[in-house]
C-alpha cells in the first residue's frame, strides 16, 4: 500500500506556471506507475498525465501536451507535474494516483489503486 500527498497548488494568472509535487510513503514507490488527474466543479475526474515505473515513458491528454510535463524521482518517492502556459480551463483540483497497471494506456480512473487528497489549482484570466 502507498499513501500519497500532493503539494504546490495555488492561484496563478493565465500564462503562468506551477509545479505540483506528490510525495509517496513506503519503499515500493518504483513498483507503481503514476498519474495525475484533475476534477473541475460539476465535471468528472479526468486523466492529465501518466508516467511509467522507471520514468522512461510518459503520456498526456491532448489539451495539455506541450504545456505540462510529468516526471518522477524514485529515490525521493516523488512525482511531479510541471504546468506552464496555464489557462483558465486548467482550473481544477489535481490528484496524483498510483497504479499497478502497466503500459502507456493507464488513463482511466478505475485503473488507479491509490489516490492523494488533491490540491487546488486556480488559473485567473
Amino acid at each position: 500500500q502507498v499513501q500519497l500527498v500532493e503539494f504546490g497548488g495555488g492561484l496563478v494568472q493565465a500564462g503562468g506556471s506551477l509545479r505540483l509535487s506528490c510525495a509517496a510513503s513506503g519503499r515500493t514507490f518504483s513498483s507503481y506507475a503514476m498519474g495525475w488527474f484533475r476534477q473541475a466543479p460539476g465535471k468528472e475526474r479526468e486523466f492529465v498525465a501518466g508516467i511509467s515505473r522507471s520514468g522512461g515513458s510518459t503520456y498526456y491528454r491532448d489539451s495539455v501536451k506541450g504545456r505540462f510535463t510529468i516526471s518522477r524521482d524514485n529515490a525521493k518517492n516523488t512525482v511531479y507535474l510541471q504546468m506552464s502556459s496555464l489557462k483558465p480551463e486548467d482550473t481544477a483540483v489535481y490528484y496524483c494516483a498510483a497504479t499497478y497497471c502497466s503500459g502507456s494506456g493507464c488513463i482511466r480512473v478505475y485503473e488507479y489503486n491509490y489516490w492523494g487528497q488533491g490540491t487546488q489549482v486556480t488559473v485567473s484570466s
